[in-house]
């Protein structure tokens, strides 16, 4: 499934590679991506429906993160930078081309299927998921703990990683909203990666743990 990028519980702690905090590192990745979207606000002020529906779906997707990074989860190990480097300018970059891209497409004609409701739709049911099992993900170490656990709760009894499949769906919604082919690629090379970075985090756990359920999928239920 290719190379995972060294963060979270896939980083390789023997390496020699400059390395942060993994708090310091994740307020890195996310922090200039919402910072993008936020001043985009006053560099686009003249929108239009669907462009602010974009703006303000990404603003808020990387603004969860970064209050989630402040205040939800629990971290331990570290980030090597140039992960973080690759990784947060990937985030800004892609954010600031996708609301750029949005900008540009109101020349255009409005698609024949407006998809902005179910993409809303979309979007919420992802952002409320994926926050909901990183709560459960960050109540499974007590204080003062640094180990690993087998994750319990919400979808975790069916797949290792809901809360990638919850954020594919958050961006099937921004693409839905959206309707560009900046945002349709955008969307399918990220579920690519969680595809390969939820097969890999699986792996990890069987590797692990003698007990873990081996009918716990990756990532889709019951499927893979």
């Amino acid at each position: 499934m290719g190379i995972n990028l060294q963060y979270s519980k896939l980083w390789n702690p023997n390496s020699k590679r400059i390395k942060v905090s993994s708090r310091t590192g994740m307020l890195l990745l996310y922090t200039p991506a919402f910072l993008v979207g936020f001043a985009s606000f006053w560099i686009f002020p003249e929108k239009g429906f669907r462009p602010l529906l974009v703006t303000t779906a990404l603003t808020i997707h990387f603004f969860k993160r970064v209050l989630e990074v402040l205040f939800v989860h629990k971290y331990s190990g570290g980030m090597v930078l140039d992960s973080i480097i690759l990784i947060s300018s990937g985030y800004s970059t892609t954010t600031a081309t996708m609301i750029h891209a949005q900008h540009i497409a109101q020349g255009f004609m409005e698609p024949a299927i407006d998809l902005k409701c179910p993409g809303i739709l979309l979007f919420s049911v992802g952002i409320c998921g994926n926050f909901y099992h990183h709560y459960l993900l960050s109540k499974l170490r007590g204080k003062g703990e640094k180990g690993y656990k087998i994750p319990k709760g919400g979808l975790f009894h069916q797949v290792i990683c809901p809360h990638y499949l919850f954020e594919i769906l958050e961006f099937v919604g921004v693409f839905f909203i959206s309707q560009t082919l900046y945002s349709l690629s955008f969307t399918i090379s990220t579920t690519l990666y969680l595809i390969g970075r939820s097969y890999a985090t699986r792996k990890w756990y069987i590797s692990k743990f003698e007990n873990f359920p081996r009918e716990t999928k990756a990532l889709i239920p019951y499927i893979f």
